[in-house]
């Protein structure tokens, strides 16, 4: 299995323009377990560092063997206006069921 660091979540994140509650929203993770992963706090099971990964990964970054991660394509192809407006649109939906 793949590891992720600390740092390089904090870069993809920072790359995709997602916070932690968006990253959490993605891989079906609570913001507080991001926080204390990119934090030190805790070490993640090997199950949350594949969910992480996936969300990446699917939304087109790339995690070379050494250095950063790379945003290789943007999320789902769209720009990140409509991106961006499509995922609320699904929150808001969410949160009203």
């Amino acid at each position: 299995m793949r590891n992720l660091t600390a740092e390089q979540s904090r870069i993809a994140r920072a790359l995709l323009n997602w916070s932690r509650v968006r990253l959490g929203a993605k891989c079906n993770l609570s913001e507080a377990t991001i926080s204390e992963f990119e934090n030190g706090v805790r070490k993640p099971h090997p199950r949350t560092v594949a969910a992480m990964l996936l969300a990446f990964e699917g939304a087109g970054i790339v995690f070379p063997a050494e250095g950063a991660p790379l945003l290789v394509r943007s999320e789902g192809q769209t720009s990140r206006r409509t991106g961006n407006r499509t995922w609320r649109r699904r929150q808001t939906n969410r949160a009203a069921e």
